[in-house]
């Protein structure tokens, strides 16, 4: 996708700050943190949303899962708690259409969350 912000992340042709690479999944700094601790992890692949994950990609979902747990244990928010969102569509909330999951801590969450 020539247009997707996230692929061009992906690929180094914007600047972002890295937290986790891989040759399957990335996650980087959210540029408007909503708390202390706002990581986004995504897919190298352009995968619009998680409406759009097949049973193929399963093993990516997982792996995407796995790499929030560990970046929670790096920032020393696993014991205290942690949120993870997956925006999906224009009415979830979703504004880059390139799958993504939020990872969220370093303070009290409130619920409902919006």
């Amino acid at each position: 996708m020539n247009d997707c912000i996230f692929c061009a992340i992906a690929a180094h042709e914007i600047p972002a700050t890295f937290v986790r690479e891989d040759d399957e999944v990335l996650a980087i700094r959210d540029v408007n943190p909503q708390a202390p601790v706002h990581v986004l992890i995504l897919p190298r692949e352009h995968i619009e949303s998680v409406a759009e994950l097949t049973p193929s990609q399963d093993g990516l979902w997982g792996r995407m899962l796995h790499v929030a747990q560990a970046i929670a244990e790096d920032e020393g928010i696993d014991e205290t708690g942690f949120r993870l969102v997956v925006n999906t569509g224009k009415a979830g909330g979703q504004t880059v259409d390139h799958l993504h999951i939020h990872l969220l801590g370093g303070r009290q969450m409130t619920w409902p969350p919006g």
